[in-house]
């Protein structure tokens, strides 16, 4: 029976982290930001500080909407095999996504 518990508690795990993904992206997309333009400049910025990292997927998990475009932050997650990589990106005033940081 515990190991039953357990492992219906790793699939509600799993469920809310799905739910709390969906949420931060429709947020970004109620805020008019274009997931194109996020994954684009994530794969840069992995392209560029990870090179050798196989990802498979990229996950936006949160969302930073400040007063001002520039304060603007988007946290995306490459996922590969057992590895996962945090990319910030920080937004610029003309609109466009860099990377702050990849760890």
């Amino acid at each position: 029976m515990a190991v039953r518990r357990r492992g219906d508690h790793q699939e509600f795990a799993v469920d809310v982290a799905r739910a709390d993904r969906a949420l931060e992206q429709a947020r970004a997309e109620d805020r008019g930001w274009n997931r194109q333009l996020l994954d684009d400049a994530a794969r840069r910025a992995l392209g560029a500080e990870r090179p050798g990292f196989d990802w498979e997927t990229l996950e936006l998990v949160l969302v930073e909407d400040r007063p001002g475009v520039a304060e603007d932050r988007a946290h995306v997650m490459a996922l590969g095999g057992e590895t996962t990589v945090r990319v910030v990106l920080a937004r610029e005033a003309d609109g466009s996504w860099v990377a702050e940081s990849v760890g």
